[in-house]
């Protein structure tokens, strides 16, 4: 197949671009270097191909606190992204088949994170914007698919973690902050602060599994809303113990900043849909997950431990 992918380079684009090579298809890898999504006349270029599926993972956000210092850029910035890659495949590709990326955060907190709930109630306020930039690119896409009979998937996925994490000096994700402050801990003796009480639970899955499951329900699943999560949620403390064994740091030494932004106090994805689609669905065992992740962070000590 001729496949193109946006957000190529990023932390999913990687291993998902990867895992369509070894399958042999033949890729055009997007990128905020080779093409401006926020340009209206970014993607025409591309037109030398005709696409069998177009996967959309570009987004402009970062994890943390990012989302409540630039929540209007977020809205402009990812509505042109959205929108430009939206009119390019109705107009310049209507065969190819779109696969996008929803977030966990677009459903209301007080709901059940079912998919029929991800367009009722309001998004968590820090991430309000965020949320429904997502909420608007899964809006476009029923449009599209209604009049134009396009064919489209959006995956909604739980916070994944694995080797390969990309931070260029952005803030990290809880769990890939969790193992540097720990390992710094434990090598150079700096205090390990985290935020909040530690009492916030989120679940993880491992990058391998989601893009295994993403191209499975890309084969198989049509015009559909799908959340990819673990099923099962564990407390910022028990994944940090988890972190401590493998690493050999004392976890009472860690101190919690109450004070600090923590989002949501709960977030963990309804997964009955995901196994009506896949009923052997089978997933890395969080312990197994965490220390692949670790051995990896300790083999990127330059580029990691010491970024800002």
């Amino acid at each position: 197949m001729k496949i193109l992918v946006t957000g190529a380079t990023g932390f999913l684009g990687t291993s998902l671009c990867s895992k369509l090579q070894e399958q042999g298809h033949e890729l055009v890898r997007l990128n905020s270097q080779n093409c401006d999504l926020t340009q209206q006349d970014s993607l025409p270029q591309f037109n030398h191909h005709t696409y069998d599926r177009i996967y959309h993972l570009a987004a402009w956000t970062q994890a943390g606190d990012f989302c409540i210092y630039h929540p209007g850029e977020q809205w402009i910035i990812n509505q042109h992204i959205n929108t430009n890659v939206l009119a390019w495949w109705q107009k310049y590709q209507p065969q190819a088949k779109l696969i996008c990326m929803g977030t966990s955060c677009a459903y209301a907190p007080e709901q059940e994170l079912v998919e029929e709930n991800y367009l009722t109630g309001l998004p968590i306020e820090s991430l309000f914007t965020y949320a429904m930039t997502k909420r608007m690119l899964y809006a476009g896409l029923l449009a599209l698919a209604k009049q134009f009979g396009l064919k489209y998937l959006c995956l909604v996925p739980s916070t994944l973690y694995g080797s390969g994490y990309h931070t260029d000096g952005r803030q990290m994700h809880f769990i890939f902050d969790l193992i540097r402050k720990i390992i710094r801990g434990k090598l150079y003796g700096e205090p390990v602060i985290l935020w909040g009480d530690g009492y916030q639970s989120r679940e993880l899955v491992f990058l391998d599994d989601f893009v295994n499951i993403a191209l499975k329900l890309t084969d198989t699943v049509d015009n559909d809303l799908v959340n990819i999560g673990a099923g099962k949620e564990f407390t910022i403390r028990h994944f940090a113990k988890l972190i401590c064994e493998r690493v050999g740091y004392d976890f009472n030494l860690i101190q919690f900043d109450t004070t600090r932004y923590v989002g949501a106090k709960s977030k963990c994805l309804a997964v009955t849909k995901l196994k009506q689609y896949i009923p052997d669905l089978t997933l890395t065992p969080l312990e197994i997950g965490l220390t692949k992740t670790i051995d990896w962070f300790e083999t990127e000590q330059e580029k990691l431990l010491y970024s800002s």
